[in-house]
C-alpha cells in the first residue's frame, strides 16, 4: 500500500514539474505504461481536458477518489472544495463555466448525494454548461443490496436516471475509462452545445489496478472550430427575406450569450429591426440603444412584447424557445415567417415557417451583414419609430414604480420598501462597482431582469431556464474557486435563501468575498400573484414565521450581516458597508408583497399554467408556429 502511494506521488510530481502529463511523457521523464487505479486514471484524464476544480461532499461511495483528490491536491495540481450540500456543488460548478468560463467536476457518494447534485445538473443542462458529475455506484459484483442506492433489484438504475440529463458512462470496468473521456468530452466541450456528463464509478471498481495502462491513450483535448458557417445559399434566402418585410423583430435567447454586440449593433441598422432580448442575456446590446425594447415574454416588458407581438418576421438567435420566452408561443401574433439561427437544427426548426440558419450567432450574422452592405434593406423608420413610443411608455412605467419606494405592508404593520425600488437602488450600486449580479428564482428574478440596464454583456446571470430556488446564493463560490475572480452580489428572497443557506458556512471556508441582498417579504411572492391572478386568492404560499436574518447571518463568524433597512438612505448606507468587507457580507431588507399595482412590475405577456392554459393553447394554435 506504502508503494502505491508512493508511485501516486511520484505521478504527481513529475506531472508537476513537466507542466502537464503529455509533456512529461514527451521528456521521457514519465513511463508510459504504468500501473494506475481507475479513481486516478480519470484524475489524469481531467487533468488532461483541463478540469483541476473538484467540488462536491465526500462519503462512503466516494472514498478512493477523494484519497486521489488528497494526492494531487499536496502536489498542487488539483483544488478540492468539500461544500456542505452536493446541489450547492452543482451550482457552483454550473456558474463557474457560466460566468468565468472555467470547468469543474462536481464529486458525490451514491444515493442522496449523488440525486441532490444531478437534481442540481438541471441548471447546467438548461443553460448549456459543460460540468463533470463523478458519483460513487453500486458495487459490480451484486453480492446483495447497498446501502443509499435505489432500492430495486434491477441494474444500472443510476445509469437510466442520468442518461435522462446528459451523457454519461458506467464504469464498470476500468479499462473503459478511455471511452468514457472521450464521451464526456464530446458532451462538455461540445461548441453545438454543452450539457452535464455523468461518470458513475462503482465502489469497487474504483480502486482496481488497470495493469500496464497507456497513458497517452488518455485523450487530448481536440481543436474544435469557434466559427460555424450557416451555408451560404441560407443566408441568400434570409437576406431575400428581410427585404420583403417592413416590421422586423430581432430576439435573442441564452444560447446567443458570446454574440458580439458590434456584429449586432450593425445588423440592426442594416435590417431595420428593433431588438428584444431574453431574460439571460441583458447587456449584449446596451439598455440605452435606440433599438434596445428591452425584455420580452411571459415577465417581459410593454415594449419588448410589442415589439414581439406585431412584427411581421422575427429572427429568433440562439433560444431553444422556453415558455416564458415566448409567451408559451403566443408572443408570435403577427409573425408570417421566422429566421432563426442557432447551431442545433432541432432548435433552430422550434417554429413552423422558419428558414434555419444553422451555425453560431456571431458568425451567421456576419455573413447576413456582408450581403445587407451591398443591398441594404429598405427604411423601416416607421416600425422603429412605433416601437420608441412603446419603450418610452416602459421607461415610464418603471420610474413611476421607483419613485414610490413605500407602500403599507399589512402583515408586517408598517410601510415597506417595494421590490422594484430595492432592486433598482442595489443594481445601480452594482453596476457602479462594476460587480456582477446574480438572480435567485421568483420575484425577485422577475423584478431583476425588467429591471437591469447593463451597458455590456455578461455582468448579469439569471437562471430561467430552470428556475431553481437557491441558484444565486450558491453560484456566489463561484468567484473562490475562479483563477479571476469579480466581485458578485446575488439577489435572493427569503423563500430561495432557506433552500440554499450553506453558502454561509462555504463562503468562509473559502474566502469568498461578495454580497448577498435577502429580500423578504414572508412569501413565495411570484407564486402568490401568480395564484391571485389565476383563482382570486392566494394558498398556502406564505408564512408568518418572524425570521432574524441577521442574527443567523452573524451566527457564522466570518460572515459579516445588515438589517434596519427601512428606507432608501439606510439601503445605500449597508451596501456601501457591505461591499468594503472583506468577506461574505449581507444586507437584510423587508420588502412588500401585496395588490397594489406599485409593489411590482407587473406581467404583459401569456404563459401556459393553471387556468389560462385553454385560452393559450387555443392562441397558440391560432397562430400556427
Amino acid at each position: 500500500m506504502t508503494n502505491h502511494l508512493e508511485l501516486r506521488q511520484r505521478r504527481a510530481r513529475l506531472i508537476r514539474e513537466a507542466g502537464s502529463m503529455q509533456h512529461a511523457l514527451e521528456a521521457g521523464t514519465f513511463e508510459q505504461f504504468q500501473d494506475v487505479t481507475l479513481s486516478e486514471a480519470l484524475l489524469l484524464g481531467l487533468l488532461n481536458q483541463g478540469v483541476r476544480k473538484f467540488v462536491g461532499v465526500f462519503g462512503h461511495g466516494s472514498t478512493d477518489i477523494a484519497e486521489v483528490l488528497r494526492t494531487y491536491q499536496q502536489a498542487g495540481l488539483v483544488r478540492v472544495f468539500n461544500v456542505r450540500n452536493e446541489t450547492e456543488a452543482s451550482h457552483a460548478a454550473a456558474q463557474l463555466r457560466w460566468q468565468y468560463g472555467e470547468r469543474a467536476a462536481v464529486v458525490t457518494s451514491i444515493g442522496p448525494g449523488a440525486l441532490h447534485a444531478f437534481a442540481g445538473s438541471l441548471v447546467a443542462q438548461s443553460n448549456g454548461l459543460g460540468v463533470y458529475y463523478i458519483f460513487g455506484d453500486e458495487t459490480t459484483h451484486n453480492e446483495g443490496p447497498n446501502m443509499q442506492q435505489i432500492a430495486r433489484r434491477e441494474q444500472d438504475l443510476y445509469l437510466r436516471l442520468t442518461s435522462t440529463m446528459g451523457g454519461c458512462y458506467s464504469l464498470g470496468t476500468p479499462e473503459a475509462v478511455f471511452t468514457a473521456l472521450k464521451w464526456g468530452y464530446n458532451s462538455v466541450f461540445n461548441p453545438a452545445r454543452e450539457e452535464p456528463f455523468f461518470l458513475l464509478l462503482p465502489m469497487n471498481v474504483q480502486g482496481q489496478v488497470i495493469t500496464g495502462m497507456n497513458l497517452a491513450e488518455l485523450p487530448l483535448p481536440a481543436r474544435i472550430a469557434g466559427e460555424i458557417h450557416a451555408d451560404q445559399a441560407g443566408c441568400d434566402a434570409a437576406a431575400e427575406t428581410i427585404r420583403r418585410y417592413r416590421r422586423i423583430t430581432v430576439k435573442v435567447g441564452g444560447g446567443a450569450r458570446t454574440l458580439e454586440p458590434d456584429v449586432l449593433a450593425r445588423f440592426l441598422e442594416l435590417s431595420g429591426a428593433v431588438y428584444v432580448h431574453g431574460p439571460q442575456v441583458p447587456g449584449i446590446l446596451p439598455d440605452g440603444h435606440e433599438r434596445n425594447m428591452t425584455v420580452g415574454g411571459s415577465k417581459g416588458s410593454i415594449s419588448g412584447n410589442f415589439a414581439m407581438e406585431n412584427c411581421e418576421l422575427a429572427i429568433v438567435i440562439g433560444a431553444r424557445g422556453v415558455c416564458q420566452w415566448d409567451s408559451s408561443g403566443t408572443a408570435w401574433r403577427t409573425t408570417r415567417e421566422i429566421i432563426n439561427i442557432n447551431t442545433r437544427l432541432e432548435d433552430a426548426l422550434h417554429y413552423n415557417r422558419s428558414l434555419p440558419l444553422v451555425g453560431d450567432c456571431t458568425t451567421v450574422l456576419r455573413q447576413l451583414n456582408a450581403i445587407l452592405e451591398t443591398d441594404a434593406a429598405g427604411s423601416r423608420d416607421d416600425w422603429h419609430t412605433l416601437c420608441r413610443r412603446k419603450r418610452g411608455e416602459w421607461d415610464a412605467f418603471r420610474q413611476q414604480r421607483i419613485e414610490n419606494p413605500l407602500i403599507y405592508d399589512s402583515k408586517w404593520g408598517r410601510q415597506l420598501l417595494t421590490q422594484p425600488a430595492v432592486l433598482e437602488r442595489a443594481i445601480g450600486f452594482a453596476d457602479s462597482r462594476d460587480a456582477v449580479k446574480i438572480f435567485d428564482a421568483g420575484d425577485v428574478q422577475a423584478n431583476g431582469f425588467q429591471l437591469v440596464r447593463d451597458s455590456q454583456p455578461r455582468r448579469t446571470y439569471s437562471d430561467t431556464g430552470s428556475s431553481y430556488m437557491g441558484f444565486a446564493v450558491s453560484a456566489l463560490l463561484a468567484s473562490s474557486m475562479s483563477e479571476s475572480p469579480v466581485y458578485s452580489i446575488a439577489f435572493t428572497g427569503d423563500g430561495s435563501f432557506l433552500m440554499s443557506p450553506q453558502i454561509l458556512l462555504d463562503a468562509v471556508q473559502f474566502n469568498l468575498r461578495g454580497m448577498i441582498v435577502l429580500l423578504d417579504n414572508r412569501r413565495m411572492a411570484a407564486i402568490s400573484g401568480l395564484q391571485a391572478a389565476q383563482y382570486g386568492a392566494d394558498f398556502a404560499t406564505d408564512d408568518q414565521v418572524e425570521v432574524d436574518y441577521v442574527q443567523l447571518a452573524r451566527a457564522f463568524k466570518g460572515v459579516s450581516a445588515f438589517g434596519g433597512v427601512e428606507t432608501l438612505a439606510d439601503l445605500d448606507d449597508a451596501l456601501a458597508t457591505a461591499y468594503d468587507y472583506d468577506g461574505l457580507s449581507i444586507v437584510y431588507v423587508p420588502v412588500y408583497s401585496g395588490p397594489d399595482e406599485l409593489g411590482g412590475l407587473g406581467v404583459f405577456g401569456s404563459w401556459n399554467v393553471g387556468n389560462w392554459c385553454d385560452q393559450v393553447q387555443s392562441e397558440k394554435h391560432r397562430i400556427g408556429l
